[in-house]
């Protein structure tokens, strides 16, 4: 729906959304009309860099065509229907996912939250029907990032959070240790320890991969003591990181991985795959999704999963991710610049606040997000060329400079 249809203005619709929406959101101030590929175009039809991608989910580019015809094409057909029968869609899907990520079995949800609460759900059962009643306590990072639903939030490891913050007690069951250390982490686990649970590359905790020998290291330690790994992949999976899932980096594979944001294109889906032994603790009424596995969501997973895979959009984040890392590299006062594939972080020193460089490359028609205060964080689609990089760097580096000029910081220089 195009503004000029509705015969409102812009300042229309945020009045609107002032009025009657429930705000837990800092908005940028301009509706986003359209998209397509690279770029968001607002009312005026004036184009915004997209280097923020809907948060990691417009892999394939916005409005990818395959995904377009997939969605009207299915839209036609069959909308929605109870999990009862059987629909060509999400088998297709379930072949296609299970045979591309290397695992046995797959659960449809709506979202990532709803996949890790999947994921919780299945390692806990798992564990106390193979081993007994206590044996539920689920490992987790501490400044990881897991979701906003009750479960998912308390498997983060983040207890100051304002996602935390208000809400009571969270759920038992939990543990939280230092990510990327592994001695950590098997001193946390202890007789009644389920499952170990991480991002292979923290997200919202400050885009921190996970070192070699630490996602090494927890798949032999669990193996050796009976505990279930789990791998949240909702932000890094599907060609973002330079593999098709980010544990294919380390040579390792999970016993349960969860799946949202790239697999579906632009439309909602989440998923968790699992070994047929993991695979084993959901039996019929243990879970179950009114709208997980939806054929118009399925069919436009299997569009953008296709699409994914038969253009190595993977190969391409690896190569770009290492272009545009190099090339930020070169920003004035920088203290480290660090990610895996397309999912890339810089961090700042010498105060210089990242809200506020990302408000000026949003002044400059670039979008970008900020993690805390000093670190910003580029996902873009894994389209992405080199002028693409190239032009985001620039628009960045310009909004460095403002940023230390209008604190009255020193002038910085390239180092």
């Amino acid at each position: 729906m195009l503004l000029k249809e509705t015969g409102l203005t812009a300042e229309d619709i945020k009045a609107k959304v002032n009025k009657y929406m429930i705000e837990t959101y800092e908005r940028f101030d301009f509706v986003a009309e359209t998209a397509k590929d690279m770029y968001v175009r607002n009312e005026k039809g004036e184009a915004y860099l997209d280097f923020y991608a809907g948060i990691a989910v417009n892999s394939v580019g916005s409005c990818n065509p395959a995904v377009v015809e997939a969605v009207q094409e299915q839209a036609g057909q069959i909308m929605q229907t109870f999990n009862y029968p059987y629909t060509i869609p999400q088998a297709l899907l379930a072949e296609k996912v299970c045979t591309a990520t290397g695992m046995d079995k797959i659960f449809f949800q709506n979202s990532g939250a709803e996949a890790n609460e999947a994921m919780i759900k299945m390692a806990r059962k798992y564990g106390v029907e193979k081993y007994g009643p206590n044996k539920y306590n689920i490992v987790t990072a501490a400044n990881s990032f897991h979701g906003r639903t009750f479960g998912a939030m308390s498997a983060t490891g983040q207890p100051d959070n304002a996602c935390q913050i208000g809400f009571g007690g969270m759920t038992p069951g939990f543990t939280y240790t230092e990510y990327n250390n592994l001695d950590a982490f098997k001193a946390a686990c202890t007789e009644n320890t389920a499952a170990i649970m991480i991002e292979p590359v923290q997200g919202e905790g400050g885009v921190n991969p996970g070192a070699p020998e630490f996602m090494k290291g927890l798949r032999r330690f669990c193996d050796e003591n009976g505990i279930l790994l789990l791998l949240d992949e909702v932000q890094t999976g599907w060609c973002r990181t330079g593999a098709v899932m980010s544990y294919m980096n380390y040579g390792i594979k999970p016993d349960i991985v969860s799946m949202a944001k790239a697999m579906g294109g632009g439309m909602p889906i989440g998923a968790i795959c699992a070994t047929k032994e993991a695979a084993k603790a959901f039996t019929p009424g243990s879970h179950g999704s009114t709208f997980g596995g939806h054929p118009v969501c399925c069919a436009a997973a299997l569009a953008a999963v296709t699409e994914l895979l038969d253009r190595d959009l993977a190969g391409n984040a690896k190569k770009m991710g290492g272009y545009f890392m190099s090339l930020l590299r070169t920003l004035p006062h920088v203290k480290e610049v660090r990610g895996q594939g397309l999912l890339v972080g810089v961090e700042f020193e010498d105060g210089l606040n990242s809200v506020e460089v990302k408000h000026a490359c949003f002044d400059r028609k670039l979008l970008i997000t900020a993690i805390g205060s000093n670190i910003i964080r580029m996902i873009p689609p894994l389209i992405v060329t080199k002028n693409d990089c190239k032009k985001a760097f620039e628009i960045i580096e310009a909004a460095v400079h403002e940023v230390y000029s209008a604190n009255g910081l020193r002038k910085p220089t390239a180092a």
